[in-house]
């Protein structure tokens, strides 16, 4: 994408998304943000249109949550303690907090149940409206791959969000931070299944995610992937309109460029997000990373001409894998990355085919080796009764799950392949 942001304005390296509003909302990783935040967002002066919203007390009034009062989540977090710290970024700090499984009252260190509690901060650079958009999504959403939201506290001006606890933090850390041990090439499609699910019971449920990213990915104890941080979620277009006219935020070397350049939201700019998050699974770089020379700075960029080419592909692969991956399933990989990132949105599929795709590359014979050594890196099936849960909002998708697998411009015309991306034919 480059610099094509024009009038767009940055902001503090702490930031991870903008907005006019005084208070902060929590970013939901618990680590500290990535290094490259200074550069990596944007906003601009569009308008922003919000069809139908609920009102603050119908949204804080969902039966799914607790309100916790501030003297509970203080007890919780042992007056939010510094050695409880998990993470701190623009929106505040997250603390590691115990509650009692039963009543969701505080207890003692090392009993009851872990959480995460994020507290936001009141002079931070998001606000009240992007905290109380978190907490109406994922007061409705329920799904595995989605971070669970246990509660919420609004006195005052107190803003915190109480959340299930995940040991291993964020994928942004695992892939990107050096560490004893790198991500497998197991982990990372299990990650991108996780993360594909996830997305896909999104976009069933017609939820535009609008900031799909590798720090906003978290893992449990067993890799398992759930999509954090939901201040930035829209309801997509319903009935006969194509699209959502927004105000441009999100993170650079994620964002569509189509959004960037109109404000035009649609669920194809979530599937470029994707697309650009598996380069990172298959390179092992960063989104966008300043540090680099002009033309690698930009990792959709600089991959592109590598992506579905066999004889390429491995300039772009992770060093840290050394070699030990699926040459086949890396290229089938790559090749669905560069159908997601297509400039043209109307060419990229659909995130059930996108998803149904991953299931069979990951179920392929040629994956087999590089998860046996790994028990809990293997991908877990799940069935397709169980991948769209609790649906928000009331909203009926568009069409099913069964439907959306396969893009029309996509569609060999004689194949009942679920798998159309590995060989794509764009027209």
């Amino acid at each position: 994408m480059g610099n094509c942001f024009g009038s767009s304005r940055r902001v503090d390296a702490s930031q991870t998304t903008v907005g006019p509003s005084k208070q902060s909302t929590c970013n939901s990783q618990y680590t500290v943000p990535s290094s490259l935040v200074d550069s990596s967002v944007f906003s601009d002066k569009s308008f922003e249109t919000n069809p139908t919203p609920r009102s603050e007390w119908e949204i804080l009034s969902c039966p799914n949550l607790k309100a916790f009062t501030f003297i509970d989540l203080r007890n919780a977090t042992r007056n939010f303690r510094s050695d409880n710290l998990l993470g701190e970024g623009g929106f505040g700090y997250v603390y590691k907090g115990w509650l009692d499984e039963q009543t969701l009252t505080a207890t003692k260190p090392g009993s009851g149940m872990i959480v995460a509690v994020k507290k936001l901060k009141p002079e931070g650079f998001q606000g009240h409206k992007e905290w109380l958009t978190e907490v109406d999504y994922l007061g409705q959403l329920d799904h595995e791959n989605l971070v669970k939201l246990v509660g919420y506290c609004s006195e005052g001006e107190n803003r915190l969000l109480v959340y299930e606890f995940l040991p291993k933090g964020s994928v942004e850390n695992h892939l990107f931070r050096r560490g004893p041990q790198p991500l497998s090439w197991a982990l990372r499609m299990k990650v991108a299944l996780g993360a594909a699910r996830g997305l896909s019971f999104l976009h069933d449920s017609q939820v535009i995610f609008r900031d799909f990213k590798a720090s906003n990915i978290l893992l449990d104890g067993e890799f398992n992937a759930k999509l954090s941080d939901f201040g930035l979620a829209r309801a997509g277009p319903t009935g006969d309109k194509t699209h959502v006219s927004t105000q441009v935020v999100g993170t650079q070397g994620y964002a569509a460029p189509e959004y960037i350049a109109t404000g035009r939201l649609t669920l194809r700019c979530d599937i470029y997000s994707f697309g650009v998050f598996l380069i990172e699974l298959l390179s092992g770089r960063r989104a966008l990373d300043k540090s680099r020379s002009v033309p690698e700075q930009n990792l959709a960029d600089w991959a592109r001409p590598h992506l579905g080419d066999k004889r390429k592909l491995y300039k772009i692969m992770d060093a840290k894998l050394e070699g030990h991956y699926p040459k086949k399933g890396a290229h089938a990989v790559s090749t669905l990355a560069m159908v997601c990132t297509k400039t043209d949105a109307r060419q990229r599929p659909t995130m059930p085919a996108v998803l149904d795709t991953l299931e069979q590359i990951a179920a392929a014979k040629y994956s087999a080796k590089y998860s046996h050594s790994n028990p809990e890196a293997a991908p877990t099936p799940v069935p397709k009764a169980h991948r769209q849960l609790r649906s928000p909002l009331n909203l009926t998708p568009v069409a099913s799950p069964r439907q959306l697998r396969i893009p029309v411009s996509m569609s060999p015309k004689s194949s009942t392949s679920p798998l159309p991306l590995l060989s794509p034919r764009v027209h």
